[in-house]
């Protein structure tokens, strides 16, 4: 039987969340006391939807789990000893059966992050200091989400990923903007929500976004490097600390196999002009 569990952890303690050999990681963490809570010879081992770096957090990780059903009779049950047994830094906030075709990986049709930045206008927040990117400037946010549109839709973020042998670059933006809140100090938080995301793509495209609202950079110096779709060091990679990964979304349970099979599938662009910055502002808002 599969089961989904939501889970939230405090990241700065973990080496992220692939299990890694003499290294604490979220995924390390979880299967440990997963397999000592139901008294099993090994570790089970689990499926996240999405792997965070060291250092990133987690409000809504989705995770799924294969189990033999006799082995969990009471899901409540089971949720409040995992609760009790976890880490202070890693919780496991719900647990169910999955709907048939459920995986949290390939099903996910959308991950939100939340990038999170005290610039020089921000009122520091002690209690908040190890989920917020300290910045020395003040952030324009006006000039800054009016090239943020630019960069939504199908497309190849290459400028803004470390590249992996055989794998694609090319993903689905859907949400990118800025806002300034009014709680905790008039902190900015940036939100970043694709289809999928490639290894340090959040905290790349984040950090182009902090180079042109500080006013380092302009707004086609940004577009210049999208269309370029190589990895340059010129766009900086922010403190992994400020992101959390908020949510995952899934489709509708009749038409999770349909994702799963389609999220499988390499992604490339249709036509190359879509990856050039002479096509950008065609591209329709989700």
């Amino acid at each position: 039987m599969r089961w989904r569990l939501d889970v939230r952890y405090d990241g700065t303690a973990f080496s992220g969340w692939a299990e890694q050999r003499g290294r604490r990681t979220v995924q390390g963490e979880l299967e440990l006391w997963l397999g000592r809570v139901l008294s099993l010879p090994e570790p089970p081992k689990v499926v996240c939807a999405g792997r965070t770096d060291a250092g990133v957090h987690a409000r809504g990780q989705v995770v799924h789990l294969d189990l033999p059903a006799a082995l969990v009779p009471d899901p409540e049950r089971l949720l409040g000893r995992l609760r009790r047994a976890l880490p202070e830094d890693l919780a496991v906030t719900g647990l169910r059966v999955a709907p048939e075709g459920f995986d949290a990986r390939f099903a996910a049709i959308w991950r939100r992050y939340c990038y999170r930045i005290a610039d020089a206008a921000t009122v520091p927040d002690p209690l908040s200091r190890t989920m917020v990117t300290p910045l020395r400037g003040q952030l324009d946010l006006p000039r800054l989400n009016a090239v943020a549109p630019a960069l939504l839709g199908l497309r190849d973020f290459g400028a803004f990923c470390k590249r992996r042998e055989g794998a694609t670059t090319v993903r689905t933006l859907l949400e990118l903007g800025a806002v300034r809140t009014t709680e905790a100090g008039g902190l900015v938080e940036v939100t970043v929500r694709a289809d999928a995301f490639c290894h340090s793509m959040v905290r790349c495209l984040v950090g182009g976004l902090v180079e042109v609202g500080s006013g380092r950079r302009t707004a086609d110096w940004l577009l210049t490097r999208m269309a370029a779709a190589t990895r340059s060091s010129v766009v900086p990679v922010l403190p992994a600390r400020g992101l959390t990964l908020e949510e995952v979304g899934y489709p509708p349970d009749d038409q999770l196999a349909a994702r799963v099979s389609e999220a499988r599938t390499l992604r490339t662009l249709p036509d190359p002009s879509q990856a050039t910055a002479s096509a950008r502002l065609e591209t329709p808002h989700p």
